[in-house]
């Protein structure tokens, strides 16, 4: 139940730097002062959720034993944005099909099917990995010997939780080519909700998994071939920016690729990368 009437003393710049620091260190989110208001606004939501009344009780409740366990998750959820689309910056996805693909299945040397793993790292609420698993279930039909596994990991436990729904208002699907809504879309049955659902066929070749991307371990086995990887380097320092593309390099495939967003350079960090086509990198 949320108490709206609580209405707590502004952040103060004590409070905002705590809060930051640890935002910056563990999620590698840049949070610089001129956010202050920004942050503040979210984690409201917390104490009127709560019904505390100030942010410094709120700071001692989530950093504290029971916090950590119950609450640390849930503020990471609201301090975390969450902007994503289907078919997003749509040349990668080109790219994908007509050149990468084809690229990576001509090193395979296996008679046999092997399947290829392909990650989306930052997935928010899953419109990305569900659009690879799209296209990558359109090649498959061409490709017998070909199968896939689509990854997509956040550290927003609620993002995730929509995304294994697999529900969207039918606007969010509007960038989805006709061909792929019939297949891969279910409408909801009462139209006055305008609703679709990815098809069970297509969520299943999805696995959705929380992670933290500043952590060097990562709770796979499988190393990925391709690693979609847009539009999170932004909210990064470029030290954490090189420390994180370090870190998933180290879990890609030898020769395998890396895709960024299409606003995101890696012009002066030191990361074992090559370029392939504009955003679209090859690990060394």
């Amino acid at each position: 139940m949320d108490h709206p009437l609580i209405n707590p003393k502004p952040m103060t710049d004590k409070m905002f730097l705590r809060f930051s620091r640890f935002i910056q260190d563990e999620l590698g989110i840049k949070m610089p002062e001129v956010k202050k208001l920004m942050l503040q606004s979210r984690i409201l939501k917390r104490l009127r959720k709560l019904g505390i009344n100030s942010f410094e009780e709120y700071h001692d409740y989530v950093f504290s034993p029971q916090g950590l366990k119950d609450e640390l998750g849930l503020m990471i959820d609201v301090v975390t944005t969450k902007k994503t689309d289907f078919f997003r910056e749509p040349k990668h996805f080109n790219y994908l099909v007509e050149t990468a693909l084809p690229r990576i299945l001509g090193f395979r040397t296996n008679p046999y099917k092997v399947q290829m793993v392909v990650w989306s790292a930052g997935c928010s609420t899953g419109e990305e990995p569900y659009t690879l698993a799209m296209v990558l279930s359109e090649f498959a039909r061409t490709q017998k010997k070909f199968d896939f596994k689509v990854i997509g990991t956040d550290i927003s436990g609620d993002a995730l939780r929509k995304a294994r729904m697999g529900i969207y208002d039918s606007e969010k699907a509007e960038p989805i080519p006709q061909v792929y809504k019939k297949r891969y879309l279910l409408k909801s049955k009462d139209k006055s909700r305008r609703l679709v659902r990815v098809t069970p066929q297509l969520r299943y070749v999805v696995d959705f998994r929380i992670h933290n991307l500043m952590e060097k371990r990562f709770n796979i086995r499988i190393s990925p071939d391709i690693i979609f990887f847009r539009n999170v380097m932004i909210y990064f320092s470029r030290e954490t920016q090189e420390q994180v593309l370090c870190n998933l390099c180290r879990r890609l495939k030898p020769n395998g690729l890396i895709f960024t967003g299409h606003s995101e350079t890696l012009t002066g960090l030191a990361v074992p990368l090559v370029s392939l086509a504009p955003t679209v990198y090859r690990k060394k």
